[in-house]
């Protein structure tokens, strides 16, 4: 990612609508669905500056993987042990059969061989471990944001399954989140390519509006897993291997 994301991820995320209400949202999906056991052990890739740290370690003792310097020091601090930086698709240094779960959290966009990647993950996991994937929608909506967090691909529900599949993964509720801000979203888009006015910004808006839009998307936290969602910004699942 260009540096500028993670200068805005530092000071934006625990602010920002969109890190706090999707928190929510994972937290409430994993407690219902992942079935972990007591003190699982779980391991973040990408963590980025750990923004999602203190909400998975709710779940068990957690590592984490993060590759750029700056976003791992503070990453580092918040988990209060040192963050890794073995990096994808291969994860050299990264002990197999040793998690109940691990988290990619609009990590996997960014790897040019997905399926290498994911096969990694899965020789990770323990025996019925889980591997708790988000990635972005729908390749239409590709923007100057995914530009410039340098994404190979935006997915759709039929082509994760098929990197699931080559990968030796099995999805289980597969589905769509972000589901109630898609249609704002969608036609932020559509108006950018019209307008050329292609924005990478990512700053929060407006107090009342930032507001508006955690509540509109933690909402889905009652939601997301428990019924099929309507047409959203991302992809969420949880995969288990095949064998």
């Amino acid at each position: 990612m260009d540096r500028i994301v993670y200068d805005r991820m530092a000071e934006h995320d625990s602010t920002h609508w969109w890190y706090t209400a999707r928190r929510d949202v994972l937290h409430d999906y994993i407690a219902r669905e992942a079935n972990l056991p007591e003190e699982a052990h779980i391991l973040e890739i990408g963590c980025g500056t750990g923004h999602n740290l203190v909400m998975l370690r709710q779940f068990g003792t957690v590592d984490a993987i993060e590759i750029d310097p700056a976003a791992r020091a503070i990453a580092s601090r918040r988990l209060g042990k040192p963050v890794g930086d073995a990096p994808l698709p291969a994860l050299p240094g990264v002990p197999r059969r040793a998690y109940d779960m691990i988290a990619v959290l609009d990590v996997v966009e960014h790897i040019d061989d997905d399926v290498a990647a994911l096969r990694a993950m899965k020789d990770c996991l323990k025996p019925g471990g889980k591997v708790l994937i988000a990635v972005p929608a729908h390749q239409w909506m590709w923007s100057a944001h995914d530009v410039v967090n340098h994404h190979h691909r935006r997915y759709s529900k039929a082509s994760l399954r098929k990197a699931l599949d080559a990968a030796g993964l099995v999805p289980h509720k597969l589905g769509y989140f972000n589901s109630l801000l898609f249609p704002l979203a969608a036609a932020a888009r559509v108006a950018g390519r019209i307008t050329g006015r292609d924005d990478s910004d990512d700053s929060p808006p407006p107090g009342p509006v930032n507001k508006l839009f955690e509540a509109i998307f933690r909402a889905e936290r009652h939601l997301v897993g428990r019924m099929p969602m309507p047409v959203g910004v991302s992809i969420l699942t949880l995969a288990t291997p095949k064998f």
